[in-house]
């Protein structure tokens, strides 16, 4: 029922597809058109009155072996042209997908538009729980992740609290896993400079205290050995301490400030620190020699608390429990003390923030997951669209598996293409967080991880809509309007 060109162009296509190896079965009135076919079947009211490959048949005598040699090559041949055909079906597919999405641009956006909002989601909020993450284990770290603190305690309610004598200082510091140790006496105390008054924690150390705690002196210098003997009126104030008694002083080195009453000269400023997680600020703090803090301040030799820094950051847990055993020696076995490390508090935070970055991820896939069933919806509409165009493909020698590819690539590169410009958008989101001074830390994994989860969300949810497609009856494709 078509013109003559167009009935040679159908011809010739079918002429194509033969030649690919396709076997195409014509049922036609026209002999012109029958005559170029290479077997002709002629049938007449329900029977085969004519069959060309019978009356072609010439008995002959053919020798086996030439017959098994030319089959072999053939089905090599085949072999070889079979194992280099999924490179390019997988290839047509894949170009066949880009030219569906490039013409349907508006709704092929729309579509990726789910996806980069929920692989960007995941990104960025697994950077920021990272970053953050970073930031406070960064944070407690400065204060010491090798830090044992030792406190006396009660062993009972009605037991007096435990004291730390200069003979387990000397026994603790013996120890082969601690590297330093330094007793401190302080508490909190009001402090003047002028006519402005402030509290501050004021703690009588000794010289260990900047390396014990890393912290460095920002201005002047701090104490000596010296001052430490001869019980020096001399301090080494926090930053925050400058900042609220001495701000409008360009030079704080050498002035007087009044703790408890008593003058003290400030020899030095320590670098801003800030506070550990959940602890009051640092940064107000004053440390003054052990001996000036126990003589002219608090008028007690006995220390409110022992800092022990361990030998091994990583084996804090052992250097506890070998100052523990000492201990017990030491006071008859009586447990009037009590041990607390800063790795422990760091375990803790950290665990704490995984969980955090965790939750924060998993509502972001939510969003990933909303940006799959777009992807699903969209695929059972172009299914529905396109249901000709299948009952053609399949009437022109395609077969279930190849509608089954093309609709499920068309899925995956939806899927691609919006994982990588979610990264992309990550990436960028991410940049303007840090130009804010927030927290942010990207890793690798999390980011392959989004794109992944991407991937796979537009596998599963493209293969129920390709598979829809892969079973639509030609007939009732070719008919549907």
């Amino acid at each position: 029922a078509l013109d003559s060109q167009s009935g040679i162009e159908v011809m010739a296509l079918l002429d194509e597809l033969a030649s690919q190896g396709h076997v195409v079965i014509l049922i036609t009135h026209d002999r012109e058109v029958a005559a170029r076919a290479k077997r002709i079947i002629e049938i007449r009211d329900g029977l085969i009155i004519s069959d060309s490959a019978v009356a072609d048949a010439q008995p002959s005598a053919v020798n086996p072996t030439a017959l098994q040699a030319v089959d072999l090559r053939q089905r090599l041949s085949a072999g070889s042209e079979h194992n280099g055909a999924w490179k390019g079906e997988l290839l047509d597919a894949v170009q066949a997908a880009w030219r569906v999405m490039w013409i349907n641009r508006f709704r092929t956006s729309l579509t990726l538009l789910g996806i980069i909002i929920g692989v960007a989601s995941v990104v960025v909020m697994l950077a920021v729980g990272e970053g953050s993450k970073r930031q406070v284990m960064a944070q407690m770290g400065a204060f010491g992740s090798n830090i044992i603190y030792l406190n006396g305690s009660a062993p009972n309610p009605r037991a007096a609290k435990g004291i730390i004598s200069e003979q387990d200082l000397a026994a603790l510091a013996a120890l082969p896993e601690v590297q330093r140790i330094m007793p401190v006496n302080g508490a909190e105390a009001s402090v003047r400079f002028g006519n402005l008054d402030h509290t501050s924690y004021v703690g009588g150390n000794d010289t260990n205290f900047p390396a014990i705690f890393n912290w460095p002196v920002a201005q002047g210098s701090y104490f000596s050995d010296a001052d430490e003997r001869s019980a020096a009126a001399v301090a080494v104030i926090g930053h925050k301490v400058r900042q609220k008694l001495l701000k409008d002083v360009a030079d704080p080195i050498g002035r007087y400030v009044l703790i408890e009453n008593v003058p003290f000269q400030v020899v030095g400023v320590l670098a801003e620190k800030g506070a550990s997680s959940g602890d009051s600020d640092a940064d107000n703090r004053i440390a003054v020699p052990y001996s000036a803090a126990s003589v002219r301040l608090f008028g007690s030799r006995h220390p409110e608390y022992v800092v022990i820094a361990a030998r091994d950051a990583g084996k804090v847990r052992q250097a506890e429990q070998a100052v523990s055993r000492t201990l017990l020696r030491l006071h008859n076995g009586k447990q009037d003390f009590e041990l607390t490390n800063n790795a422990a508090m760091i375990q803790a935070e950290a665990r704490t923030q995984g969980t955090l970055s965790l939750m924060l991820g998993a509502i972001a896939a939510i969003s990933l997951l909303v940006g799959g069933i777009g992807v699903m919806n969209i695929m059972l509409m172009t299914v529905r669209e396109r249901t000709r165009e299948i009952g053609i493909r399949m009437a022109t020698g395609a077969r279930q598996r190849d509608i089954l590819r093309q609709f499920l690539t068309e899925a995956v590169m939806l899927s691609v293409v919006g994982g990588l410009a979610g990264i992309s958008l990550a990436l960028l989101v991410g940049g303007a967080l840090l130009l804010v001074k927030i927290a942010v830390a990207f890793e690798w994994l999390a980011v392959f991880g989004a794109f992944g989860c991407a991937l796979v969300t537009g596998v599963v949810f493209g293969f129920m809509p390709a598979r829809k497609a892969a079973r639509l009856d030609p007939v009732a494709a070719l008919t549907s309007e």
